[in-house]
């Protein structure tokens, strides 16, 4: 059991955005270094970067950084665990072992606080977007990512970045319906995973939805973002035995 949790997702670490870099340091050293005194952990619920093109770019500024920061963290005594998103789903064990922390394969029931709670990144969810679902099957498959991998690193690069300009082409086309979690895919996931309690990311929607499953009181917690247009303070949820709620870091 993990007595007491601090979630987040969705920074979107990036070079253009500074100052969300350093509020995660400042959040590592804060509230996850307090955490972790108290024998509770940390999530990364996806998205912690904008793009990764592999472990073999952990000598790019940023990604070294942040590595750095992160196994100062851990080193302290703080666990940290991540779900791969979207973005940064070739993390690897390169990266885990360099800074510490834990990949957990998704969907996965943790019992945070005496409470199983269902930890996923939320893409899963957005059952609606048939063509992102199929992407992202593509992507998420062993084949693609060692074909993928074994191109030269520039290339790779060149290849994301193609990938996320033209995601955020289709974000401009697509209603906010179709990009949201489907309500009957989220009451699948709390019957198939027999929980009353699930978080997640992806959307960007920071909400709590209690809604009901078979009889059931639930809950979904949405983490919001960190990014959008710089203007919002990070966010986490904080679990423990009094409950969840939002915090705000700034």
């Amino acid at each position: 059991m993990v007595p007491a949790a601090l979630f987040i997702s969705d920074l979107h670490l990036h070079p253009s955005r500074p100052g969300v870099t350093a509020l995660f340091q400042q959040f590592l050293a804060g509230p996850a270094a307090d955490l972790g005194s108290r024998a509770g952990a940390v999530f990364i619920l996806g998205d912690l970067f904008d793009a990764w093109a592999g472990d073999d770019d952990l000598g790019d500024a940023l990604n070294a950084e942040v590595c750095t920061d992160l196994r100062r963290c851990t080193d302290a005594g703080t666990d940290i665990y991540f779900i791969p998103g979207n973005r940064d789903f070739l993390v690897g064990e390169a990266f885990a072992r360099a800074s510490g922390l834990r990949i957990l394969n998704e969907p996965i029931v943790m019992d945070i606080a005496g409470t199983a709670t269902l930890l996923l990144h939320g893409d899963l969810l957005c059952t609606d977007d048939a063509g992102y679902q199929q992407f992202r099957n593509t992507v998420r498959s062993a084949d693609w990512q060692r074909d993928f991998l074994a191109q030269p690193l520039a290339e790779r690069k060149a290849v994301i970045e193609g990938l996320r300009a033209r995601s955020e082409a289709e974000k401009q086309v697509k209603s906010m319906a179709i990009m949201d979690a489907n309500r009957d895919a989220v009451a699948q996931a709390f019957r198939d995973y027999r929980v009353t309690r699930m978080i997640h990311g992806h959307t960007h929607r920071q909400a709590e939805h209690p809604l009901q499953v078979d009889g059931l009181a639930c809950t979904r917690w949405v983490l919001g973002d960190w990014h959008e247009h710089g203007l919002q303070p990070g966010n986490a949820l904080l679990c423990d035995a009094q409950g969840c709620r939002f915090i705000e870091l700034a």
